[in-house]
């Protein structure tokens, strides 16, 4: 059986300048239940973009700004959505899942 993945870090393929600060590598956790509220677990399974610019300032590291998730390269957040919709799967359901 698979180890429950709970931390992903994404290399973004165009980082994000925050004043003198570069932004190259974000990790992203599973979030609690808490974390969701506000948004619904289907859009998130479908990668929807209103639903990442919500839960992704909770659950990322630096923390992402809703402005910041706003501005990403489509690339990069795919690369989001796939890892936050693949914590919400079960174990069983994330065989053959991909990663990014």
């Amino acid at each position: 059986m698979s180890e429950r993945k709970t931390t992903a870090t994404i290399t973004l393929e165009e980082p994000i300048q925050r004043g003198t600060t570069t932004i190259t590598d974000v990790t992203v956790r599973k979030p609690k239940s808490g974390e969701l509220r506000g948004t619904q677990l289907v859009n998130l399974l479908h990668m929807d973009v209103a639903a990442l610019e919500v839960i992704l300032p909770r659950i990322t590291q630096p923390t992402l700004t809703k402005a910041d998730v706003a501005n990403l390269d489509p690339a990069d957040l795919t690369q989001f959505g796939v890892e936050v919709s693949g914590f919400l799967l079960t174990r069983a359901n994330r065989e053959g899942y991909p990663s990014a």
